[in-house]
């Protein structure tokens, strides 16, 4: 298990999510591979980052879903 991972990808979606970025195939493909190179850099890898939260592109999809659902609602 590894906190580091689930603590930045938490943080990057905080940060890095536009709020008005569209739950769009490309955007998200676009968004998941800017979140690699990002951990990348601060040396932490992909598995570190899947292993608590699955599918990356997934959980980048739902951050939008639900910040659309937020805002509509």
């Amino acid at each position: 298990m590894s906190t580091r991972g689930t603590n930045f990808l938490h943080q990057w979606l905080a940060n890095a999510v536009p709020e008005t970025v569209r739950a769009d195939v490309i955007v998200v493909s676009e968004l998941t591979q800017k979140l690699f190179a990002d951990a990348k850099a601060l040396r932490i890898y992909s598995t570190e980052i899947e292993e608590d939260t699955g599918s990356v592109y997934e959980a980048i999809l739902d951050a939008i879903v639900h910040h659309d659902a937020g805002v509509a609602g």
